[in-house]
């Protein structure tokens, strides 16, 4: 399993993300172009020193992420708010790549209906969404139960 973010825009959200995908040991995939430098300070300082554990692969857009994920047999599962599926309800594969939008403005259209599937956190009417690391947070914690073999509680804090 594995987590990409699809043009980030916000480098504190995409450090906080690396942070947690290299506590949990998931992999993350960054879909260029990103509204930062992947070495941007803020970056590296939500990250902390976390970065040297991280699996990152980056990827030069769209195109060629889509790509590269059907060559390796992956199916992309989109998190948006415009779907009435709940991720709670989701059965998570190993071979699934959960993929999120841009802060700023989601995905594009074409993505929408290239993705395998598109699910949401549900959430009371009103507020538009939740913040992207938070939303990251809430599905890997479902994404886990799938890795828990290759979870470890080596250094419970």
């Amino acid at each position: 399993m594995r987590i990409a973010l699809f043009e980030p825009d916000i480098p504190q959200n995409a450090g906080n993300i690396f942070r947690l995908g290299a506590c949990l040991g998931i992999p993350i995939d960054v879909i260029e172009p990103s509204g930062f430098i992947i070495d941007d300070k803020r970056l590296k300082r939500a990250s902390m020193d976390y970065y040297d554990y991280l699996d990152l692969t980056k990827h030069l857009s769209w195109e060629k992420f889509y790509e590269w994920s059907k060559e390796n047999s992956y199916r992309l599962v989109l998190l948006t708010t415009k779907s009435q599926k709940s991720y709670y309800d989701y059965k998570f594969q190993s071979k699934d790549i959960i993929l999120f939008g841009r802060e700023s403005a989601g995905v594009p259209d074409n993505v929408h209906e290239t993705v395998d599937e598109r699910l949401t956190i549900p959430m009371v009417k009103g507020p538009r969404s939740i913040n992207l690391s938070s939303s990251v947070s809430i599905v890997a914690g479902e994404m886990i139960k799938l890795m828990s073999p290759f979870c470890h509680l080596d250094n419970p804090s």
